[in-house]
C-alpha cells in the first residue's frame, strides 16, 4: 500500500467518524426536541452559538431576513423560557426526521456538515401534517463533551410556516 492510499484511506475514516458522530448528535437532537426537553436543547449549543431559521428563497439570495435568529445560548435560554412558562397556544406534538449528514469539512476540531430534516406536527384528535422540511448547515465543534453546535441555519423550503413557529425546528 502507498503512502498515498494509507492517506486517503485515513481521511476516509475519519470522514466516516465524523459523520456517525454528527448523526448520532442528529438523532439526539430530534428526540430532545420531540419529547420537550428544551433545557437540554439549549445544552447542546456553545455559549457563541447561532442558531436560525430562515426561508430558502432569502438564503439563496444572501438576504439577512430570518424567521427566527438566535446569537448566543442565552438568548436560546430565552426562547426555551418562554416556550415552557409564558407562550399559550393549542398543543400539538412535533416529529423530527432527520435525514444522513453530509460532512463536508472537518479540521479536527471543527465539523462542517448537512442533513436535510422533515418536522410533523400533530395535534391531539387530528391527523399529522408535515409542518416544516428543509435542510440544517451547521459548524459543530468537539468539546470534551461531545459535539456542540456553533451554529445551525434552519434553511426551510416553504415560503410559509403554518400558524406560527413556537418550537425549535
Amino acid at each position: 500500500m502507498s503512502i498515498t492510499t494509507a492517506r486517503k484511506g485515513a481521511v476516509g475514516l475519519a470522514i466516516l467518524e465524523a459523520q456517525y458522530h454528527v448523526d448520532q448528535f442528529n438523532a439526539a437532537y430530534g428526540d430532545i426536541l420531540d419529547r420537550g426537553d428544551y433545557a437540554a436543547w439549549v445544552d447542546l449549543f456553545t455559549q457563541d452559538c447561532l442558531y436560525k431559521v430562515i426561508p430558502r428563497e432569502n438564503h439563496d439570495a444572501g438576504l439577512p431576513l430570518c424567521t427566527m435568529a438566535l446569537e448566543s445560548q442565552g438568548m436560546l435560554k430565552d426562547r426555551a423560557y418562554g416556550i415552557t412558562n409564558t407562550l399559550f397556544h393549542a398543543p400539538y406534538y412535533q416529529r423530527h426526521v432527520i435525514g444522513v449528514a453530509q460532512v463536508l469539512t472537518d479540521n479536527g476540531v471543527e465539523i462542517k456538515a448537512t442533513a436535510n430534516y422533515a418536522v410533523f406536527r400533530t395535534k391531539p384528535g387530528s391527523v399529522s401534517e408535515v409542518y416544516n422540511v428543509g435542510r440544517y448547515l451547521d459548524v459543530f465543534l468537539r468539546t470534551p463533551d461531545g459535539l456542540k453546535l456553533k451554529e445551525r441555519l434552519c434553511v426551510f423550503d416553504s415560503e410559509l410556516i403554518l400558524n406560527s413557529l413556537i418550537y425549535p425546528i
